[in-house]
This record gives structure tokens, sequence and C-alpha cells, in this order.
């Protein structure tokens, strides 16, 4: 015969489980190694245009989806993002110029899926651009600076040398939406709450001469 009110149901039990997993998940890690002067590298836009050529994957809670991309990028502050669907089955633009993210009118434009906020997007290009903030404390690990910006933290941006490789938002000490630029050129953005990921696979950038003034406004 089983003793009733003794311990808790299996299923309820591994619910616990998984929800004390998820609250030890994503919190940011204290920095490492010594402590930096708050002088961080440059980050700002080369002084050419560029467009970059790229695949694009993503995957949320309620599509997986893939197809191709351009970006166009102007200094000292602009950049215009197109997408296309695989199979030409639609497309989706974004103008971001400043701290001001544009989208077209049309409530379901892919780009509204795809496009993390202004200063993840920026990073995503390689440009920081974070809202002003005071207190920012530095550490170098190796050849890694990282950042800590914000009291209490709003952000961590991580450079490997001079370049940008990382920059995480960051509310009540927990990682909430993050940008990877990896070595081999792939791009990573990932919202932590919807499960939102994006993925960039860059496959051609080149120069050019100066955009149409055209590409900046959107329908």
């Amino acid at each position: 015969m089983k003793e009733r009110g003794r311990g808790l149901p299996r299923r309820l039990t591994a619910t616990i489980a998984l929800l004390l997993l998820a609250s030890c998940a994503g919190r940011l890690k204290p920095l490492s190694g010594e402590r930096a002067p708050t002088t961080l590298p440059s980050s700002e836009l080369p002084s050419v245009h560029r467009q970059v050529v790229f695949r694009w994957e993503l995957d949320d809670a309620d599509l997986s989806s893939r197809g191709e991309g351009a970006a166009r990028i102007a200094p000292p502050d602009s950049a215009r993002l197109d997408f296309f669907l695989g199979g030409g089955l639609g497309s989706g633009a974004a103008v971001l110029v400043g701290d001001e993210l544009r989208l077209p009118s049309q409530s379901e434009d892919l780009a509204r899926r795809l496009v993390p906020p202004p200063p993840l997007l920026w990073a995503a290009l390689g440009r920081v651009a974070l809202p002003a903030l005071a207190d920012t404390v530095a550490s170098v690990d190796a050849d890694t600076l990282r950042a800590d910006i914000g009291k209490p933290v709003a952000w961590r941006l991580t450079f490997v040398r001079d370049t940008l490789r990382r920059v995480e938002r960051v509310e009540n000490g927990r990682v909430v939406e993050w940008v990877d630029r990896l070595a081999d050129g792939r791009i990573r953005y990932r919202n932590q709450s919807s499960r939102r990921q994006l993925d960039l696979i860059i496959t051609r950038s080149f120069d050019v001469s100066a955009f149409d003034a055209t590409i900046w406004v959107l329908p």
C-alpha cells in the first residue's frame, strides 16, 4: 500500500527541475582577467561604402525559414538590409540610420521577424552603437577584452584583439539577447525569451560607389 502525501509525482518533479535549470541559465558571469582602462577599441564603420551578401536562416517558435540577403552599409551610421525568402516566396527590407530602425508599413513584412533591435543590428555589422550609459568596467584576458556597461550592467561587449566579437543585452543580471560575430564570417543573433535565432552566413563583401539616395526610403 502506497503512503499518501509523501514525495512528489514524477512529472511534477521533472517540471520543477526544468524550471530550476531555466532560472540558472543565462546568468551573466563575472568579468575575468585583469582590470583594464575603459577606452574601448574603435568600431566605427569604414570610410567606404560597402555591400555584404549573405545567406540567412531563421528559427523561432512559429516558423523556420531561410533565404538570401544583402546589406548596403554607408558611413558613418547608415545601413539597409534586404531579405529574400528561399524559392522567391517573399522579401523584406529594413533601413537603419543612427539609432532609428525603419521598416516597411506592411505588418506582414519579413524583416519584422528577422531584424534585431538597433543596437544589436549594429553589432551584427561590427559597430558599437549603445544607448548612453555611465559606469563602464573592462577587463583583459589574453587577447580578449570584455566591458560591462551600465550600473547595474545593461550591456557586455567582447573584443578579440581590436575586433568586436560579441554584444550581450542584460536585464536583472541575465543575458536576454545577444549577437556573436564569429571569425569565419558567420553572425548569430539570439533572443533567449522568444527562443528566436537568426544566423547570417556571409558569402561576399566588397566596396562599392555611393548608393542612390532612394534606397533609404521604404514604402
